[in-house]
């Protein structure tokens, strides 16, 4: 049960039409969550399985994207960890900062784990509903940006904070990554074909000290599921993964934002490229949204999509997105890619006519 089109890019098999899905998919912007949070709260959509699966499915019955997304917030772990965790008009709030005293709150690996079952039971009702031509897939927050909000409640801004306490990041990934490799088993034993990780803050780190501090822990915990962990990084460049580490071939695939060029996502070296139009411009009207939209698909197109390539935003879908651009951009790129392999095609053949020996007997 999965998504042909989300299966080949998976392992770099080129086709015609790629697959799509957007992070936040199904978020504040969809009238289906709009209803079910109005009714029930977003703390209980996520920890309520039957719910967290309805949530997921709205996007792919809506908009028929190739993918469904766990429905949860990276978050939960640190709630899990003891940090508490509570969602208000101004965003989420953890109970405490973490510090150097802070630290010895947090509760046990062992303990946090058995508070993120619901995650698991959300994913195995969301497969239970879902299509069997389309994919599934987990995801857990990113180290860098699990650190940061641990440390400062917020991955935006200068994170003097964040980066004066480095010290803590060593100690706080002893905790933190057993929790998240037994998570992240149990959420692809649950049916999740990949679990994405989504680091927002990585990008402030530079090249080195992204190597440096996070790579050795994303490589622990990478390494215990080749292939089956995906990457998102924002504000990242290429020398952010000009690392051995990424061009071993043990990540599932490689999500950037619109600051990358196509001729850069072409060079990803492992699995998947995903992204990468500016989720912004889905806020303009009609013909100038389609207009940015084309010019960014020739871009993609110009020399081939990138290997693996992955329709999808740059960052997460925002509130207030107009729904019919984004039902709009996925009609969009499926048409356009039909049309451009049928000129391919059409090109292909043209030439090898041309190219083909005259049989000397039809001369005669």
């Amino acid at each position: 049960m999965h998504n042909i089109r989300f299966h080949n890019a998976l392992n770099r098999i080129p086709q015609a039409v790629p697959p799509i899905w957007f992070m936040r998919q199904a978020g504040r912007y969809h009238e289906h969550y709009q209803a079910l949070s109005k009714e029930h709260g977003f703390t209980k959509l996520c920890k309520t399985p039957d719910l967290a699966a309805e949530v997921a499915l709205g996007p792919i019955d809506d908009f028929d994207f190739d993918v469904s997304i766990l429905f949860s917030d990276i978050l939960f772990v640190l709630s899990a960890l003891g940090m508490g965790l509570e969602y208000t008009s101004e965003g989420p709030k953890l109970e405490f900062s973490l510090d150097a005293k802070t630290i010895s709150r947090l509760d046990t690996s062992q303990n946090a784990i058995e508070r993120l079952t619901f995650q698991a039971e959300a994913l195995k009702k969301t497969r239970q509903r879902l299509p069997d031509n389309k994919s599934l897939i987990g995801f857990n927050g990113g180290l860098w940006s699990l650190f940061t909000y641990a440390v400062e409640g917020t991955h935006k801004g200068s994170l003097i904070k964040t980066k004066s306490s480095m010290d803590l990041f060593h100690p706080f990934m002893e905790l933190l990554l057993p929790v998240l490799i037994e998570n992240t088993s149990q959420q692809l034993d649950a049916g999740a074909e990949i679990v994405m990780m989504f680091d927002t803050a990585a990008g402030e780190l530079s090249p080195a000290l992204y190597h440096s501090l996070v790579v050795p822990y994303l490589e622990k915990l990478v390494s215990c599921f080749p292939k089956k962990i995906g990457l998102y990084t924002k504000g990242t460049t290429p020398a952010h993964y000009d690392h051995p580490m990424f061009k071993a071939d043990i990540l599932a695939g490689l999500g950037v934002d619109h600051r990358w060029s196509a001729e850069d996502m072409s060079r990803l070296p492992t699995g998947f490229s995903q992204g990468n139009f500016d989720q912004t411009l889905l806020f303009l009207p009609k013909g100038e949204f389609l207009s940015h939209l084309h010019l960014y698909l020739d871009k993609i197109y110009e020399n081939g999509p990138p290997p693996g390539w992955v329709s999808a935003l740059g960052h997460g879908v925002l509130p207030k997105t107009p729904t019919q651009n984004v039902r709009l951009f996925v009609k969009t790129v499926r048409q356009y890619a039909q049309e451009h392999a049928h000129m391919e095609h059409a090109s292909a053949e043209h030439a090898h006519m041309e190219h083909a020996p005259t049989d000397p007997a039809l001369k005669a």
